[in-house]
């Protein structure tokens, strides 16, 4: 009689992949998950769903899963807007294995099935070299902000001119450098999240803040960014109005990432420096970190990181710069004793 019972309970039941990931993807949103992760699980289930056909969640076996990933890997041609052709990068790929897997576990824990994708591992790649910023690129691209390329006419001597949004572009680079934020989360600051006293910045939870995962944190902002915002605000008409976006593009707009990531390479094309991209703020930003003696807790507090994997990574760079340093510095060495 018990044997019965026992198998009622992981009664089949009949949930089509569509239905199971519309499901799945209302559940993510009520949790408060950003609008960017929301955007990359839904694509990737439905790329997968795309290709295995829309069929029964309890027809799936760990053997079709692996084949789609190894499939993704090294057969699978992403149709890209701009024509390119080359294979998923490894953090696409990554984030492919991350949709499927959180899909599974969802299935999982509401409806009792089979979770297929337990045993596969996350897909292994070279730990990719972190980039950073030197001083003197900060200091070629803070002079971008304010001053245009020099202009050499033929019948006058060469000059420069002040750029009108100067006092903006620097005031976030300095904001970027000094707290590490990421893209979406700069883009969704109200002028009432940044205390311009303490310089504490408080980065809302879920999608309002644009904060990865959808976990708010309280970043801080030093004297010299302090003071650049502050500028830049005080000449703002709507520099006091609590609910107005922190930083503004044209027609007093917030900034979103993709228009944050071209203002940040326009300005490195003029001050002449190769791969100036947001995201390289926040890796100069922690590495300097942890030079300057930071430790690694209160660095993965500050980057809002849910593990210390990536933080390691960062120790690993620290480490690098302290043996390439002693390399220069070696007294013995140097000293030829």
């Amino acid at each position: 009689m018990n044997h019965s019972t026992h198998n009622s309970s992981k009664k089949k039941i009949s949930l089509t992949l569509s239905k199971a990931s519309d499901g799945f993807i209302k559940f993510k949103i009520a949790e408060g998950l950003s609008h960017r992760t929301i955007e990359s699980y839904e694509y990737y289930l439905w790329q997968w769903i795309e290709k295995v056909g829309d069929q029964d969640c309890s027809n799936i076996r760990t053997s079709d899963l692996v084949d789609y990933l190894a499939w993704l890997r090294t057969d699978y041609k992403p149709k890209r807007w701009n024509g390119n052709k080359a294979p998923y990068s490894p953090k696409s790929l990554k984030n492919a294995y991350t949709a499927l897997k959180s899909f599974f576990n969802w299935l999982t824990m509401e409806f009792n099935l089979e979770n297929p994708f337990v045993n596969i591992p996350p897909p292994k790649f070279p730990t990719q070299s972190v980039e950073i910023f030197t001083k003197e690129e900060i200091e070629k691209l803070l002079k971008a902000c304010v001053y245009s390329r020099e202009v050499n006419p033929s019948n006058r001597r060469s000059f420069v001119m002040r750029r009108p949004s100067g006092d903006r572009d620097k005031a976030i680079l300095l904001t970027l450098l000094d707290t590490g934020m990421r893209a979406g989360e700069i883009c969704s600051l109200l002028v009432e999240d940044l205390d311009q006293k303490t310089g504490k910045i408080r980065i809302k939870q879920g999608m309002s803040g644009g904060a990865k995962g959808g976990k708010g944190r309280t970043v801080f902002l030093g004297k010299v960014a302090r003071k650049a915002v502050w500028l830049y605000l005080a000449k703002r008409e709507d520099g006091d109005d609590p609910t107005a976006p922190l930083f503004t593009s044209h027609h007093d707009r917030p900034f979103n990432r993709n228009s944050l990531r071209i203002l940040v390479r326009r300005l490195g094309k003029r001050a002449d420096i190769a791969k100036v991209f947001p995201h390289k703020f926040r890796h100069t930003f922690a590495t300097t970190y942890l030079r300057s003696g930071g430790d690694i807790y209160t660095l993965q507090a500050l980057l809002g990181h849910s593990s210390l994997d990536m933080v390691r990574h960062y120790v690993r760079i620290a480490e690098l710069d302290i043996e390439n340093a002693h390399r220069k510095a070696s007294p013995v060495d140097n000293w030829r004793l």
